[in-house]
């Protein structure tokens, strides 16, 4: 799946900044998407392409971006933004997400589901899904959204788009919205570490074949299943394991 993510603006965009000048837009949008990329390439097929320059070398034009996205035929867009009220210091505050005005109903799912796992991950207020005749919305031509993670002219909102945590609950919210929407698997690990023998011991009962990889512990599930109870079936065919709770 081919998912473009756009970190809205550039380093030197007039006027897209705190009042107080302590944090250019861009800085928040670039190391947010960055993060997002991340996440996203764990997820089985997953192809990522950055519209802006990551280097924050110049500021893209907008068509240049929308050109882009749509020369590489991607499925989906999320464009990243903080967002401002006028240009001082006040109330204004939340998380807004936009589609573009014709409410596709494709673009609205997943403004939906980016827009929740925002307002789970971080706690701010709900602004809503709205629509807007916006440039990366319209001009695009795969399923297209633009999220608004916080008011940089709200104080407390400031310093959350400031800090390395914040980035991180909003790339990891964005992305678990695209997850949901398309219902994207994780890459397993093809390869997982064994870091050797566990032993594990239920009910004063070692537990055969323990081991530890990747740094969880591993017993056999029929073990555990039942000391507890529960019956233990297999399925050949889809290669399933049913646990069943026994007769209290």
């Amino acid at each position: 799946m081919k998912i473009v993510i756009d970190a809205g603006h550039g380093p030197n965009t007039p006027g897209k900044r705190t009042p107080d000048d302590s944090m250019r837009e861009f800085h928040f949008n670039s190391v947010t998407a960055r993060y997002a990329r991340d996440e996203l390439l764990k997820y089985e097929g997953v192809e990522v392409l950055f519209t802006h320059a990551d280097e924050g070398s110049r500021d893209v034009p907008l068509k240049e971006r929308t050109d882009k996205a749509n020369a590489w035929k991607a499925a989906v867009l999320v464009s990243i933004h903080a967002n401002a009220y006028g240009s001082t210091w006040n109330d204004v505050q939340g998380i807004e997400t936009f589609v573009y005005s014709t409410r596709p109903a494709a673009a609205i799912k997943l403004a939906e589901a980016v827009q929740q796992n925002l307002l789970m991950g971080t706690g701010r207020k709900n602004r809503g899904v709205k629509a807007d005749n916006l440039h990366m919305l319209r001009e695009s031509n795969m399923t297209s959204i633009l999220v608004e993670c916080g008011f940089m002219t709200n104080y407390e909102e400031a310093d959350l788009l400031k800090s390395d945590i914040y980035r991180r609950k909003c790339a990891k919210a964005i992305v678990a919205g695209i997850v949901e929407t398309y219902g994207l698997r994780r890459e397993a690990d093809a390869n997982p570490k064994v870091d050797g023998k566990a032993n594990v011991v239920l009910n004063g009962a070692p537990a055969p074949d323990g081991f530890i990889a990747s740094g969880a512990t591993y017993v056999p599930v029929r073990f555990i299943a039942e000391a507890f109870g529960a019956r233990v079936t297999w399925d050949g065919n889809s290669k399933t394991v049913f646990i069943e709770k026994g007769d209290s």
